[in-house]
């Protein structure tokens, strides 16, 4: 059923962190800093393939989701729904389930056999196509899926994360020069407020991760990470 009431943005992005939080979908831990596969050290790791299985908070996330993209896209502006493999397949489903439209997913490469597909299921040629990822950090991963579906004839204008790093410039210069417009719910920064407010955390922790946020790479610099841009 499509939601026709729009939540306030900021009371999403809060409950969307608060629902993280609640279900231990991420962590803080500046003395013992996480590493990415791309070398990179972060005090801050989130998991959002938990929200799926949680169907009541799934349940909220995907009407916001929903309610985003009215709001801020339009109501007649996609033909189909693509999930990027694999943590966008679920939740393309559960948005497309939505939003009443059709569901098809990206695989990062061709198949390498049978059809030696990229795109599974049906999209018609010059289909409007939203692109859907858990996460987004720097937006590489998702443009290899929104590259996928253009080179198949697809026409990509939009793409959402449900959480958004917000802390690289060079992710914004990407979808801007990609020519897509990224929606999202919740950020890092919604995260952290919720962290202070409900005071998770000693003040080191907390001022360790606005550290971060400001200077993503600097920090991971100072301690034993890479500090170039993240490519993922």
């Amino acid at each position: 059923m499509i939601q026709t009431t729009f939540p306030d943005r900021a009371v999403m992005a809060e409950l969307v962190a608060k629902m993280l939080w609640e279900i231990k979908a991420v962590h803080f831990n500046a003395e013992k800093p996480y590493k990415f596969a791309s070398g990179m050290a972060s005090p801050v790791y989130i998991d959002c393939r938990k929200l799926l299985s949680y169907p009541r908070i799934r349940s909220t996330v995907m009407d916001f989701a929903a309610s985003v993209l009215m709001r801020d896209a339009g109501f007649e502006q996609f033909d189909c729904i693509a999930g990027g493999e694999t943590a966008g397949i679920p939740f393309a489903a559960l948005l497309a389930d939505r939003l009443g439209l059709p569901m098809i997913y990206v695989r990062k490469q061709p198949k390498g056999h049978g059809r030696n597909a990229q795109i599974e299921g049906h999209m018609p040629e010059g289909g409007r196509v939203l692109v859907i990822e858990d996460l987004t950090t720097a937006g590489g991963s998702m443009f290899t899926f929104i590259d996928a579906v253009r080179a198949a004839g697809g026409v990509v204008d939009h793409g959402i994360a449900l959480f958004y790093y917000g802390i690289f410039a060079e992710a914004e210069e990407r979808f801007a020069a990609g020519k897509v417009k990224l929606h999202h719910i919740a950020t890092w920064r919604d995260v952290l407020a919720v962290a202070k407010a409900q005071q998770l955390f000693d003040e080191k922790t907390l001022s360790e991760v606005e550290d971060f946020l400001n200077a993503p790479l600097a920090w991971s610099g100072r301690n034993g990470g890479v500090t170039e841009l993240l490519k993922k």
